[in-house]
């Protein structure tokens, strides 16, 4: 994997639908913890929210974690997507049930658009369920000329409520 000596704060949203989503989170995070290059920061509280995608899907557990990561964007990448398949994740149905998605949301204040990374992710602005776990740890972090907090408060909370896990252990800015 690709390294730097110099470390770079990034952002990742985590979620899931299938099977105990809580728990998969709580065990990505554990794996990220033990990867070589990567430092959890904080995470998120946990969120429940409605699924995007085909209809018929469970609801998605998210929540977003903060790293301090030594590896490149597309090692970081490639870190997260091995975990996810450690996990049984299967790339079959574009915005289908899944046991964990593990996406790259911000890495420092680099701009990636490539084949394999966009950087700030594509979608994140639009999703109430990246901006407003992302907010509970980095609200004044700038994307698109906004913080993260005004960028989430643009966006209706409809389909996403707190998820009330006691295995959770993170409340917001709590370092791990």
């Amino acid at each position: 994997m690709a390294t730097s000596t110099q470390a770079v704060r990034a952002a990742i949203g985590l979620g899931g639908n299938l099977g105990d989503a809580p728990a998969t989170l709580l065990r990505a995070l554990a794996a990220l913890r033990e990867t070589t290059g990567i430092r959890v920061l904080s995470c998120s509280q946990l969120y429940r929210s409605a699924a995007v995608g085909p209809a018929g899907q469970p609801d998605y557990a998210n929540a977003a974690a903060l790293l301090e990561t030594t590896l490149s964007p597309h090692a970081l990448l490639d870190a997260l997507q091995a975990i996810e398949e450690k996990e049984g994740r299967e790339r079959t149905i574009r915005w289908g049930a899944r046991t964990l998605d593990l996406d790259l949301l911000l890495y420092g204040d680099h701009e990636i658009h490539d084949q394999r990374l966009i950087v700030p992710h594509a979608e994140m602005l639009r999703r109430n369920f990246v901006l407003q776990p992302l907010s509970d740890i980095a609200p004044d972090w700038q994307v698109a000329g906004d913080s993260i907090r005004n960028l989430g408060k643009r966006l209706s909370g409809a389909g996403l409520a707190l998820w009330p896990d006691p295995r959770w252990p993170f409340p917001p800015n709590v370092l791990t």
